[in-house]
C-alpha cells in the first residue's frame, strides 16, 4: 500500500513540474497602414489636392498616406464628419 501512495505521489509531482510559468511573450501592434503597405507623407501633388478640393469643398486632409503603387490614402474632415478616401497620383478617385 505504502508502494502504491508512494508511486501515485511521484507521479503527480512529476506533472506539476510541467505546469510552470509560460515565458510570455512581447506583442507589438501594428497598425493597419503598415499592414496596407501605406507610409505616412507630409506632401501630396497638387493634382490630388485639387481634385480634393473639388470632390469635398471645405474639407480638411489631415493626414495622408501613400503605398508602392502611388495610390494615396487620405483621411479627411468634412464639417464634423471624418472619412477616408483613395486616390492616385493623378488625383483620381479610388474605390476600396
Amino acid at each position: 500500500m505504502k508502494k502504491l501512495l508512494l508511486s501515485a505521489a511521484i507521479v503527480l509531482g512529476s506533472l506539476s513540474s510541467y505546469a510552470g510559468e509560460v515565458p510570455t511573450v512581447q506583442v507589438q501592434n501594428q497598425s493597419s497602414v503598415l499592414q496596407e503597405g501605406y507610409i505616412e507623407v507630409e506632401k501630396v501633388p497638387d493634382a490630388v489636392k485639387k481634385a480634393l478640393e473639388t470632390a469635398y469643398p471645405g474639407a480638411v486632409l489631415g493626414k495622408a498616406y501613400i503605398n508602392a503603387k502611388k495610390e494615396y490614402k487620405l483621411e479627411i474632415t468634412v464639417k464634423d464628419q471624418k472619412a477616408t478616401v483613395y486616390a492616385d497620383a493623378a488625383g483620381n478617385w479610388i474605390n476600396k
